[in-house]
């Protein structure tokens, strides 16, 4: 057995001098706690709660658990089956009949706690709209209900979806008749004694203790006075990312998770939300309902994360080793998620089967050195994909996302999933591939889906070639929103209009056919990844586009001046 795990006063010391150097006294910080073996070994808070008044982080500090939230919301919905008040297999539509049928069969309840329901979600559509400006309180299911088309046919892929989410709280209050809030408080929070916790719906409301979120101001000076900017959340995010708690909360709601015995919840209901998806091609994928199940180092972890602007969480167990973690930052650089897993690393280092490095077997670069920089696209699916490389290891980026580290999958084949992207796997065939140079075609498997991606050449046509045929004005039907393409300079630009604000890119020509786009915004361009448009034509004219993100596919925009 570790000494960590022994010595209380050393487990201590060697937390503290891992996250020590990650927190200052002038800036926001985070709050840690871990739990093993039924004893409390770190409850701490680094930096401060409040900048303006210079208040700190101490273990009572209640924190936004961002995406954390969202195994609460899936717990509600099994509360509600419990009661017999609905059936996780009901669509979606039986309990907002808003929403129109775009798809043959669902989403079904059961597949948006997964994932797998293929609703656009309202945060990006907004975003893409209207920028970061406020989003009325209640138009978020408006905003989805306009919606034409889905992602993808329900139960066929998985995209991470904070929207399918928001309908799952809205269903919550419609069934129960209880506000979202309410629900959990009397439900859950209040069984459990986790009288902290809540949900709050918006980051402008105010409660007591609440820790502020920050952003560092982009290409601020090392010396300027303004190092730091508020953060504020432009969507509705009840259902996905609402909920605030503290350390102690949290560790509490980590010992009932894993416990044989449960309080809230009946063990089929746990059971559910525990267990993979599989979807129609076969492909599991470890994403329960609202948690994330896998091995890691040879041992099993349940976990979620949770990201928000100017704030983060992790909240991850160890069952096997009784090791509980949780960790909620509001504005510091370092991710918990990554150094949740260090904790994991320090505190059970000799009572794990696999090291970290061979936990998740990477691709190197210098195998296929021909592949760094290249781009591969699908014309059916829009899909992008572009080559590179992350210290040494052959990264990807897919539908704009940053380059990614590819994982190792058997002999042939890398790729990147749940823990990556937020996706169902996306798998690259590279049997056969010259090791010195780029194929002309790569087999890829996106959720189990056989595409074929061609290279496109090395050198992307100019702005300005490429301007006569594509400045003018569009529209957007189902983001409501017009949007107009111009050149400027030796600059094409795409601004986005809706109801509430606009949104302004700088495209960057792929090939003839594919653009990438940036947010000109530099705190959106430092945020966002880029996303990908494709160019629909009759003949030579060019009559649409087709915007693609990790997490939207084929938002259409229609040409309007003929």
């Amino acid at each position: 057995m570790s000494t960590l795990t022994t010595n209380p006063t050393a487990a201590i010391a060697a937390i503290d001098a891992l996250l020590q150097p990650l927190c200052r006294g002038d800036a926001p910080g985070m709050v840690v706690g871990v739990h093993q073996q039924g004893r409390l070994r770190y409850r701490r808070g680094f930096g401060l709660a409040s900048l303006e008044q210079g208040v700190a982080n101490t273990p009572h500090t209640r924190m936004r658990l961002a995406s954390t939230s969202k195994h609460f919301t899936a717990l509600a919905i099994l509360l509600l089956a419990e009661d017999g008040r609905l059936q996780i297999d009901d669509a979606v539509q039986q309990h907002l009949p808003e929403l129109p049928r775009l798809g043959a069969e669902g989403p079904t309840l059961r597949q948006l706690m997964a994932h797998t329901g293929g609703w656009r979600g309202h945060d990006e559509l907004w975003t893409w709209a209207n920028g970061l400006n406020l989003q009325p309180s209640g138009s978020s299911l408006a905003l989805m209900a306009r919606q034409s088309e889905l992602n993808f046919e329900p139960g066929t892929r998985m995209i991470y979806s904070n929207g399918g989410y928001r309908l799952l709280a809205l269903t919550v209050e419609r069934v129960s008749g209880l506000s979202f809030a309410e629900f959990l408080r009397t439900r859950i929070f209040e069984p459990l004694g986790m009288l902290d916790s809540e949900s709050i719906p918006s980051v402008l409301d105010v409660r007591g203790g609440l820790a502020g979120l920050y952003m560092p101001v982009p290409g601020a000076a090392p010396d300027a006075r303004a190092q730091w900017t508020r953060a504020l959340y432009p969507t509705e995010f009840e259902g996905s990312g609402s909920l605030v708690s503290t350390v102690d909360d949290m560790l509490t709601w980590l010992a009932h998770l894993r416990s044989e015995k449960k309080t809230v919840g009946s063990a089929q209901s746990w059971a559910q939300m525990l267990a993979p998806n599989t979807l129609a091609s076969g492909e599991i994928s470890p994403y329960g309902f609202g948690l994330v199940c896998h091995p890691y180092r040879g041992v099993e972890v349940i976990h979620h994360n949770g990201a928000i602007l100017g704030g983060g969480s992790q909240m991850i167990t160890v069952p096997a080793h009784g090791l509980d973690i949780t960790i909620m930052s509001n504005g510091l650089a370092a991710a918990p998620a990554a150094i949740a897993l260090k904790l994991i690393d320090l505190l059970l280092a000799d009572q794990l089967p696999i090291s970290a490095e061979a936990a998740v077997p990477r691709v190197a670069a210098s195998a296929f050195p021909g592949l760094p920089g290249q781009h591969y696209h699908e014309p059916e699916s829009g899909c992008l994909m572009r080559f590179g490389e992350v210290a040494g290891v052959l990264g990807l980026s897919v539908h704009g996302s940053a380059v990614l580290p590819l994982r190792k999958r058997g002999a042939s084949s890398a790729w990147l999933g749940v823990m990556d992207m937020g996706t169902s796997a996306f798998e690259v065939e590279l049997a056969g591939a010259d090791s010195a140079q780029a194929p002309d075609t790569l087999e890829v498997r996106d959720g189990g889906r056989v595409q074929r991606f061609r290279r496109l050449a090395e050198a992307a046509p100019e702005p300005t070639a490429l301007a006569p045929r594509l400045v003018g004005r569009y529209r957007s039907a189902d983001l409501d929103a017009d949007a107009q393409i111009a050149i400027e300079g030796a600059m094409l630009t795409l601004t986005v209009q809706g109801r509430h604000g606009q949104l302004r890119f700088r495209l960057q020509p792929v090939s003839e056919d594919v653009l990438l786009i940036v947010p000109t915004d530099p705190l959106l361009a430092a945020l966002a990844n880029s996303n990908i448009v494709n160019l629909d034509r009759a003949g030579a004219r060019v009559v649409g586009l087709r915007i693609d993100s990790v997490r939207t596919r084929h938002m259409r925009f229609t040409r309007l001046d003929q």
